[in-house]
């Protein structure tokens, strides 16, 4: 299938359109991976800029259908800054307007409530060092006890410090997980990660057989080679994003509209 053109849109930058098809481009990953949860999680991008606005789903439309002139803008008081006949979702508001206000390197947050990965984030130890994909980000995930359904604003000051000043991974305890990062690429491969280990951890432990310790030394060593930045991000933003967008473009390109 040919690409379809992405014409920047009137009254806004370049970067905006560009942060606007990267983020449309997640929606369709998540869905694609089976990870949406009909129209009820949500992904946001910061829109550069000192005000802290960032785009979000519309609330009533299916991950396969957003594109990114659909994505809609709001600030941190919730407002909508943008025409849509859409409302937005008072809980991914919640969660994702507190993650904007107090991380800076935070550009994109994707919260998924995805089967594994709420099994896991309701287990008592929550992510286990069971396999090589946990052990690259265990040192980097934090946890936020559950509270409701995230309607209450005050929770935001408590999901801030659960999250501190540098984790960028979280699991949100009996509901879901959530990942951050300076790209939506970087958010995006971070959920990937994260995801899989939740599953592989699932999977195993229905497995119903002695489980293989990890030495110590080669957990070490794990978390050493997950913890190097400048090599996941070459990897992620080098190789796997465009890979996955060529991907996307394949079999449906619409999401740059």
């Amino acid at each position: 299938m040919a690409q379809a053109a992405s014409v920047e849109r009137p009254n806004m930058s370049a970067e905006e359109w560009r942060i606007r098809v990267d983020l449309a481009a997640c929606y369709r990953l998540v869905a694609q991976y089976g990870w949406d949860d009909m129209i009820f999680t949500h992904i946001s991008a910061r829109i550069p800029g000192p005000e802290h606005h960032f785009l979000i789903n519309p609330y009533g439309m299916l991950f396969e259908e957003i594109t990114a002139s659909s994505l809609v803008k709001v600030d941190l008081q919730g407002n909508k800054l943008d025409d849509s006949p859409f409302p937005v979702n008072p809980a991914g508001f919640t969660i994702h307007s507190a993650i904007h206000q107090v991380r800076e390197d935070a550009h994109c947050v994707i919260h998924l409530h995805t089967l594994d990965g709420t099994a896991v984030s309701s287990q008592k130890e929550g992510l286990l060092p069971l396999n090589q994909t946990a052990l690259l980000i265990r040192q980097d995930l934090a946890f936020h006890d559950y509270e409701g359904v995230a309607l209450d604003l005050d929770e935001r000051e408590r999901l801030q410090r659960d999250l501190g000043p540098t984790k960028s991974l979280m699991l949100l305890r009996n509901h879901g997980t959530m990942a951050l990062g300076p790209t939506v690429a970087d958010a995006f491969m971070r959920i990937y990660f994260l995801e899989r280990a939740c599953s592989m951890q699932v999977r195993t432990l229905s497995g119903g057989t002695p489980i293989y310790d990890v030495t110590h030394d080669a957990a070490q060593k794990t978390a050493q080679q997950g913890g190097n930045q400048d090599m996941m991000q070459m990897v992620t933003r080098k190789l796997a994003w465009p890979a996955l967008l060529r991907g996307l473009d394949r079999r449906d390109p619409s999401y740059r509209n």
